[in-house]
């Protein structure tokens, strides 16, 4: 590989995905580590809020509007099996409902980054080589 320029170096063949999962905020802790026990080695939470009006909300029987939105990088090898699992615990959770959208990431700036973000060692161990 001497020689060869960043550009052309293929680090890792998983592509990331930016999952989006909007939760019931008393089970937000609950999502947040069954995600991460799918190597995601970032995630940001931030609380949200529904928007229905409260008359439709209690007519649905549905009484929590207090949410948590959970921002996830995740490869997207890992993407399918970690929805599934999202989707089964929604409906198999007491008052644990919720709704989950990935987005294809289609870049990113440093194999360092990249590395950390798809938790592939060997991308940072290669960077730390070659850089």
């Amino acid at each position: 590989m001497a020689g060869e320029s960043n550009k052309t170096r293929n680090v890792s063949p998983h592509k990331l995905e930016l999952l989006i999962t909007v939760v019931p905020r008393k089970k937000s802790s609950y999502y947040i580590d069954l995600i991460q026990s799918f190597d995601t080695n970032l995630q940001i939470s931030v609380p949200a809020q529904g928007t229905a009006d409260r008359e439709i909300l209690h007519y649905l029987g549905l009484t929590d509007i207090d949410k948590t939105a959970i921002f996830s990088v995740v490869r997207e090898d890992q993407l399918e099996e970690l929805t599934e699992t999202l989707e089964q615990k929604f409906h198999s959770i007491k008052n644990g409902d919720g709704i989950a959208a990935a987005i294809p990431l289609t870049s990113m700036i440093g194999t360092l980054l990249f590395g950390f973000l798809s938790n592939d060692r060997r991308a940072v161990r290669e960077e730390k080589t070659h850089g």
